[in-house]
C-alpha cells in the first residue's frame, strides 16, 4: 500500500511539472516574440539611419526641389514653390560692416535660461564643417506647441556661424571679395516652416549678407537694418508635410554645403525625405562654416516664440561633420546661438561625443 501511495506521489508530482512546463510555453514563446519585435525594431531603426546618411551624403543630383522615399535612393524631382515673405533674424547688435559679436537682444517675456535669442548651444569643429544633422531622439510631455500666428506655428532651424564670429576664420568671407565688399559678414539658415507667411509648410534655406553702413545689397535681396546694414534671401521651397509638435521624434533637419557644388537643406519625415538645393556660391558658406545651432524656435521674425505646453521635455541631438572622428565643442549657452527666435523651455546641460558621428546632445524643458 504504502509503495502504491508513493507511486501516486510521484504520478502527481510529474503530471504537476509536466503541466507546469506546458503552462510557461506561451510565456516563454511570448518573451521571445517580443526580443524578436524589439531585435526587427532596432534593426528597422538602423536601416532607417543608414539610407537617411546615405542620401545625405549623395543629395540631389541637381540644384531645385526633390524628395525620396525609403528604402530608393534616387531622387525625384518636385515642383518648387517661393517662400511668402519669410524672414528670420539674427540676435546681434553689431558694429556696421562686420557683425562683431553675438549679443542677445531683450526679448519680451523670455527668460535667460530658455532657448533662442543667442542663448542656445552650438557644435564648434576643429575644421570646416561640410554637414550638420538636427534630430529630436527624446520627446516626452509635449501635447501642444504655439506660436505667434497660432497653434503649430513653429520652425526647425538649423543655422551656420557668422563668419567673421568664428576666430579661426579671420574677419572675413571670401563673398565678399568676389562680390566687390571691402569687408562683409555671412550667415545661412537651413529651415523648416510650418507656416513662413504663406499657411504652407515648406523647407527652404535663408542667407544673410552684412555689410558696410555704405554698401547696398545684392539686387534682388531684401535689406534689414537694426544697428548694422543686413541683407537676405530666400532660395527656393519644397513643400513639405505639416507636423505636429507631439510627432517631433519622427523628424530630422539636415544641411550640407559643398565648395563650388550645392548647398541642400533635407527635411525628413518618418520614411520621406524632402530637399531644396541652391549653388555655393549663393553665399559661399561652405568656406566659413565651423559653428552650427539647431532647435526648434518661433515661426519669424525676432519676436517669434515657440510656446510648450508645461511638462513638455525634448532631447536635442546635433551632428556634425568635418572629416574627423574629433568631439566637437559645445559652445553656449551664453551666446552660443545666431537665430533671434526662441521657444519657452530652459536649458540643461550640453554634452559632447566623438567617434563615426561626432554630435553634441541637451535637454531642455519647462
Amino acid at each position: 500500500m504504502q509503495s502504491k501511495i508513493k507511486f501516486g506521489v510521484r504520478s502527481l508530482i510529474h503530471v504537476a511539472v509536466v503541466a507546469g512546463l506546458l503552462s510557461m510555453m506561451p510565456l516563454s514563446a511570448t518573451f521571445a516574440a517580443q526580443a524578436s519585435n524589439e531585435v526587427a525594431v532596432q534593426a528597422q531603426a538602423q536601416a532607417l539611419q543608414s539610407w537617411h546618411e546615405n542620401i545625405k551624403q549623395v543629395g540631389p543630383p541637381a540644384a531645385g526641389c526633390w524628395s525620396v522615399s525609403y528604402p530608393n535612393h534616387i531622387w525625384k524631382k518636385e515642383t518648387c514653390g517661393q517662400v511668402s515673405g519669410y524672414r528670420s533674424s539674427p540676435p546681434t547688435l553689431g558694429k556696421p560692416g562686420v557683425m562683431g559679436g553675438i549679443a542677445s537682444r531683450a526679448m519680451t517675456g523670455k527668460t535667460a535660461n530658455q532657448a533662442g535669442a543667442g542663448n542656445d548651444y552650438s557644435a564648434l569643429t576643429a575644421n570646416l564643417t561640410s554637414s550638420a544633422v538636427g534630430s529630436f531622439p527624446t520627446v516626452k510631455g509635449v501635447k501642444s506647441e504655439s506660436g505667434n500666428y497660432g497653434a503649430n506655428k513653429y520652425t526647425l532651424q538649423l543655422n551656420t556661424n557668422i563668419s567673421d564670429d568664428v576666430v579661426q576664420l579671420g574677419n572675413t568671407s571670401p563673398y565678399c571679395a568676389d562680390n566687390g565688399y571691402a569687408a562683409c559678414s555671412t550667415w545661412q539658415q537651413f529651415i523648416y516652416s510650418t507656416d513662413n507667411g504663406g499657411g504652407n509648410p515648406q523647407a527652404f534655406i535663408q542667407n544673410w549678407l552684412f555689410i558696410g553702413p555704405n554698401d547696398t545689397c545684392p539686387a534682388g535681396w531684401g535689406s534689414f537694418s537694426q544697428g548694422y546694414n543686413g541683407c537676405y534671401t530666400n532660395s527656393d521651397a519644397v513643400a513639405v508635410p505639416n507636423v505636429l509638435a507631439a510627432n517631433l521624434a519622427k523628424v530630422k533637419l539636415s544641411g550640407t554645403a559643398s565648395a563650388n557644388g550645392l548647398d541642400t537643406v533635407t527635411f525628413t519625415y518618418g520614411t520621406t525625405a524632402y530637399a531644396i538645393s541652391q549653388s555655393d556660391s549663393t553665399l559661399e558658406i561652405a568656406s566659413t562654416w565651423m559653428q552650427s545651432e539647431f532647435n526648434i524656435v518661433g515661426d519669424g521674425s525676432e519676436s517669434a516664440a515657440a510656446n510648450f505646453n508645461s511638462g513638455s521635455s525634448l532631447t536635442v541631438k546635433l551632428s556634425v561633420n568635418d572629416g574627423s572622428t574629433n568631439a566637437p565643442t559645445c559652445v553656449g549657452p551664453a551666446n552660443g546661438g545666431t537665430t533671434g527666435e526662441y521657444n519657452n523651455l530652459n536649458l540643461g546641460a550640453c554634452a559632447a561625443s566623438g567617434g563615426a558621428t561626432p554630435s553634441i546632445q541637451f535637454t531642455e524643458s519647462n
